[in-house]
């Protein structure tokens, strides 16, 4: 079977998504089958990078919620991450674009890393307080991933990999897919928002279920 997870790095469920499916997969009995593909996705195109700028700021003034509604929702957040062993700081998160972090994913993605990507620059910006929007940070996370400082320079000095990142949201539109994390089994199945695993394991299984029906 093959996954395609459609996800930003600034989105807080995509992380505890990400957890919670695994969680579901270690449970799966045909989890050494299974393709996983992680998909860009922006919840704000727009948002202009502005390290001066807290994220309840930015929150209040985009819902248009108070500072303490933004301030209360986070803490929600906060304590749904302690639950799939996350711990998120608010205080630390950095107002920043996701586009070229998205970049630095098709990248690694076409080395075999996209889930260590996905992995690194969600602790980055929500736990360790890293501007995912900053060329030299993104190098160095680029180290950890697994790719060579100067790969990820040209990569960030260039427009490489625009394309891929916009056709990876453009094909979202066209599947109507409008929030993330949004999970797509074998384009037939799709489950949105950080379920429970319980769910996600229920839809794996029956999409094993039909896929071993159709063989026969």
């Amino acid at each position: 079977m093959k996954i395609e997870i459609w996800s930003d790095i600034m989105c807080p469920f995509c992380y505890i998504g990400k957890r919670r499916f695994e969680a579901a997969l270690n449970n799966f009995e045909n989890k050494d089958k299974i393709e996983i593909e992680w998909k860009s996705f922006q919840l704000n195109p727009d948002m202009q990078t502005d390290p001066k700028k807290s994220i309840n700021e930015y929150l209040s003034e985009i819902k248009g919620w108070s500072l303490s509604q933004a301030k209360a929702m986070n803490a929600s957040v906060t304590e749904m991450a302690k639950g799939v062993g996350l711990n998120y700081d608010f205080d630390k998160v950095v107002v920043a674009n996701s586009f070229d972090a998205h970049r630095l994913i098709q990248l690694a993605k076409k080395k075999g890393k996209g889930d260590v990507a996905e992995e690194r620059l969600f602790k980055a910006y929500f736990t360790e307080g890293k501007n995912i929007a900053d060329h030299d940070t993104l190098v160095l996370l680029g180290i950890d991933i697994g790719i060579a400082p100067e790969e990820t320079k040209a990569l960030l000095n260039s427009k490489q990999l625009s394309d891929e990142v916009n056709a990876d949201i453009q094909e979202a539109q066209q599947l109507g897919i409008h929030g993330v994390p949004f999970f797509v089994i074998d384009r037939k199945y799709g489950i949105s928002g950080a379920q429970e695993s319980s769910t996600f394991l229920q839809a794996l299984q029956k999409a094993s279920a039909d896929k071993t029906t159709e063989k026969r």
